[in-house]
């Protein structure tokens, strides 16, 4: 990855961890989960509004480092309309490009989430912007499990 890229991609990163979007309690959620990385201290909840199987919204409290931050802030921008169908292959793909694995998906369908592509050189924060997908897992099945990454 060239300087100008990796430049962008850090700034990309800032930006939501400065000003994360949909950064709040979502009052109607049908369902929500909590996260928590002991590692580094890491916490989020997650919110949910499904309707019919399709995200209509979606959003997370909770305190973290700026990967795990931006990481809830991206995933929340990016799955608003999505069915669970798709939420979940967008997980695998982007798990996949966190850990270094071969994309399954084209990196045009991951939008923002490729600007995690150079956390897979950094085994130690993975689990910094895996942990608000982990924990949208659990919204999505319900049972209001807490997520660790340990």
């Amino acid at each position: 990855m060239n300087t100008e890229l990796q430049d962008l991609y850090q700034e990309l990163i800032l930006d939501h961890g400065r000003r994360p979007r949909n950064f709040r309690r979502l009052e109607d959620a049908d369902r929500s989960a909590e996260g928590y990385n002991p590692l580094c201290g890491d916490k989020v909840k997650i919110y949910v509004k499904l309707d019919d199987e399709v995200v209509k919204d979606i959003s997370f409290e909770g305190a973290g480092c700026a990967i795990s931050t931006a990481s809830a802030s991206i995933m929340t921008e990016i799955l608003k309309g999505k069915t669970r169908a798709e939420a979940e292959k967008l997980f695998d793909s982007f798990h996949d490009l966190v850990t270094g694995k071969p994309a399954k998906l084209d990196s045009s369908d991951l939008g923002k989430l490729e600007v995690f592509s150079g956390v897979s050189e950094f085994p130690m924060r993975v689990k910094c912007a895996t942990l608000s997908w982990h924990t949208l897992q659990s919204a999505l099945k319900g049972n209001g499990a807490v997520v660790s990454t340990e």
